[in-house]
């Protein structure tokens, strides 16, 4: 018989001097645990990870659900194929502890040459929204690093100076030495997107996610026929819950690409369903964390690492908080690694 339980854990963000105002400090994360009273010595630990503002999980009816998951009279199954339409990041948690229990507890959930310490797994550099000064030392860092592939977030400060500072990047590094990708959250006016657009084009840019905010898919579908740069969709997918919900925006939008967050959208089989629409209809796509702590990470990076996309994948959040749990998680060079003989701290989970 299964037992299931939580435990709330608060990250805390690290925060430079330069970073904008209005930056996250810290967030919120449950780690859902389950054992077989049979075995209990073997424990299957997911992570729920939640962002106030962009998970769509309705916070007032979070800890009850959990209560209910843990404590009510459905079994498991009910919560993964029904129970947590409105609870994505939830569902997340538990497939992933009840895949790490019936693997042994190990947090070995997809065994491969990753989980070996013989590959990594290729990610692009994050810069964070700040003033210029801060987004300059941050893209030197990533450079000097050996980054290949670097992520801008756009929109926070002056778009001019946002301009200048990808001019500085390309009179350094042309687009054959350094992939460079803008994400704008949602920034851009409708009214303004497509001007501002062709303006970026002139950097060879791969591509910018979210250029205006979700929703708007006739407007979102001109800027995907009409940009200049290839436009990934990213908040635009959070929310979807139907198939036919998820079809009807991907026929209607048409996007270059998808930027998959498996606990924003609801785990990996909902991914997998958007993993499968987007190479039918030709789309590109690419895997990203979505600031969970490194329980959440993990077994990320060991679904990603099985899918063989040989894109940068925007798994290098682990280093953000002060009180992360340590994992065998590490960055070297442009390239996420596992080593199996580095342990994990789960103390903090212990009654």
């Amino acid at each position: 018989m299964l037992q299931l339980s939580y435990k709330k854990h608060v990250l805390q963000f690290k925060r430079p001097a330069g970073t904008s105002r209005g930056v996250l400090t810290q967030k919120t994360s449950y780690y859902l645990l389950v054992r077989d009273t049979e075995n209990p010595e073997i424990t299957g630990i997911g992570e729920c990870s939640t962002i106030k503002g962009l998970s769509p999980d309705p916070w007032n009816r979070y800890e009850e659900t959990l209560d209910a998951v843990c404590h009510g009279p459905e079994p498991p199954e009910y919560w993964l194929q029904a129970g947590l339409e409105d609870f994505p990041s939830i569902r997340f948690g538990l497939e992933t502890a009840l895949l790490d229990r019936q693997k042994g507890g190990r947090r070995i959930l997809f065994p491969s040459e990753f989980t070996q310490g013989r590959k990594g797994i290729t990610i692009n550099g994050l810069i964070w929204m700040g003033d210029a000064g801060f987004m300059k030392q941050q893209i030197r860092k990533k450079l000097d690093a050996g980054f290949r592939c670097v992520k801008l977030k756009i929109g926070a400060i002056d778009f001019e100076k946002e301009l200048e500072l990808l001019k500085m990047i390309r009179l350094e590094h042309d687009e054959k030495e350094l992939e460079l990708r803008v994400d704008a959250n949602g920034a851009f006016a409708p009214d303004e997107a497509l001007e501002k657009l062709k303006r970026l084009s002139d950097f060879a840019l791969h591509s910018i996610e979210q250029p205006i905010r979700q929703g708007q898919w006739e407007m979102m579908a001109r800027l995907c026929e009409t940009s200049p740069v290839p436009v990934a969709l990213d908040e635009e997918l959070i929310g979807l819950k139907t198939t036919e919900e998820m079809q009807k925006m991907m026929q209607t939008v048409r996007p270059q690409y998808l930027v998959l967050k498996p606990s924003l959208l609801g785990g990996f089989a909902k991914s997998r369903q958007w993993i499968a629409m987007a190479e039918q209809s030709g789309t590109g796509w690419w895997v990203t964390s979505a600031l969970e702590g490194n329980i959440g990470l993990n077994a990320i990076a060991q679904w990603t690492f099985l899918l063989e996309n040989p894109l940068p994948q925007g798994l290098g959040t682990g280093q953000l908080f002060t009180n992360n749990i340590s994992s065998p998680l590490f960055i070297e060079g442009d390239q996420l690694k596992f080593a199996p003989e580095n342990r994990w701290d789960l103390d903090f989970l212990e009654p």
